[in-house]
């Protein structure tokens, strides 16, 4: 199984993750969301898998920095926009594996999904 792991290098949870992953020997691809990009496509295909409420990291402080008017009425398009311009809005890790998408980081789910 390819896997790929998208995030942010420095984000606290990325690192758990990837630790967590190397710590099984489950091996990966990383891919930085900043630095190696993310095309509309793949935002999208990610959105009609988990829903645009589920990707978009409303706690992160990316997020909180943006003005109140930004922040209220986020529809499907807007959240879009938003996580293509910026991919610190994007909850990490999302992972692609076996044909399925996730988002964010669980010892345990992992553990059923990805350990072997």
């Amino acid at each position: 199984m390819t896997m790929i792991l998208y995030g942010i290098p420095n984000c606290d949870t990325v690192k758990k993750a990837r630790r967590w992953l190397d710590g099984q020997g489950v091996s990966y691809r990383f891919h930085d969301v900043r630095k190696d990009g993310l095309d509309a496509a793949r935002l999208q295909g990610w959105i009609d898998a988990l829903g645009w409420e589920r990707l978009l990291n409303r706690a992160g402080t990316t997020f909180r920095k943006l003005p109140d008017a930004q922040k209220e009425g986020l529809d499907a398009a807007s959240a879009k926009a938003l996580m293509l311009e910026q991919p610190a809005m994007i909850r990490r890790p999302v992972v692609e594996a076996a044909g399925t998408v996730s988002a964010g980081f669980s010892a345990d789910e992992w553990k059923a999904r990805f350990a072997a």
